[in-house]
């Protein structure tokens, strides 16, 4: 099975469906370490808090929350800020957290950090072909690497709250 399929399988359709309008925490744990995907390969821009590119094999060694958004994304509104507390919190422990907005137009995404600003590194992705190797399907899409590059979970949407329990797993996975 590809990982685009094994990936779409761990996503749970009703937060799909409402994701976009509500927001939701879906956390589809991948199991054990040994039966986690590995997380496809990108380099993207960065257009925040960076020079030149982010590049997921540069990040191996470290826990990351890779995020996907959008401008128009009401929950990110809610998402952005909150994990930018996670990352000022957990940094120096060995998290890393970058986003990658699926803006077409990177003015776009620009004017919504403008309003929701955070310190970690923002890339951009006009073309769509990283959220598609992630089979992403609502915004935000959250995925939690581990520090060998694996997927280990997977959060679509967020509410107010969601914070605390990906708190927990990002600890859980620090301290592996």
């Amino acid at each position: 099975m590809d990982v685009l399929s094994r990936l779409a399988r761990r996503i749970k359709t009703p937060c799909l469906i409402f994701g976009l309008m509500l927001g939701c925490l879906d956390t589809a744990n991948a199991g054990s370490p040994e039966d986690a995907i590995v997380a496809p390969p990108f380099s993207l821009p960065l257009i925040a808090n960076g020079e030149g590119e982010v590049d997921l094999a540069a990040l191996e060694g470290s826990v990351v929350y890779l995020d996907f958004w959008a401008s128009w994304c009401g929950p990110c509104r809610l998402s952005l800020p909150a994990l930018d507390t996670l990352y000022r919190e957990l940094s120096g422990e060995g998290l890393v957290v970058t986003a990658i907005s699926v803006d077409v137009v990177e003015e776009d995404a620009l004017d919504f950090l403008e309003r929701y600003p955070v310190t970690y590194p923002v890339a951009i992705d006009k073309t769509g072909a990283v959220p598609r190797s992630y089979a992403v399907n609502g915004m935000p899409s959250g995925y939690l690497i581990d520090k060998s590059g694996k997927v280990r979970s997977v959060h679509v949407g967020f509410r107010k709250g969601d914070e605390v329990a990906l708190r927990s797993e990002i600890i859980a996975l620090l301290a592996e």
